[in-house]
């Protein structure tokens, strides 16, 4: 997997932890497709993310930590995720790994999917 890959997702991680919208955005098409972990089902583009992660931000705090980094057989990147969520007050609600998946096209992030992390 090229360098540029794995520097564009700690960009898009180090950006959504800053709570800075625009810079994460920066590293996504502009037609994105989205996981929603947290209300289920995907968005598209960078208007709804935007709304997403403002929604979600006003009722969790989420950080995510990459810590691995795998190419898979189709082409598509695995990475190990370390994610903790904490309610507003600072109580956890989860502290532990998934996978979040990754395509890409013309050098950005084309595709975000979320997988759980069993043997990580």
């Amino acid at each position: 997997m090229p360098a540029q890959f794995t520097d564009l997702i700690k960009k898009a991680y180090s950006a959504f932890n800053e709570r800075d919208i625009d810079k994460a955005l920066s590293t996504m098409q502009p037609n994105v497709q989205w996981s929603k972990a947290w209300e289920g089902g995907y968005i598209s583009g960078h208007d709804e993310i935007k709304q997403y992660w403002t929604r979600q931000w006003t009722e969790i705090n989420p950080t995510v930590e990459p810590t691995g980094f795998n190419e898979r057989q189709n082409g598509s990147l695995e990475v190990n995720v370390h994610q903790k969520v904490r309610d507003l007050q600072g109580n956890s609600i989860f502290d532990g790994l998934v996978k979040h998946i990754y395509t890409f096209g013309d050098g950005l992030i084309k595709t975000m999917d979320i997988e759980l992390a069993d043997n990580i």
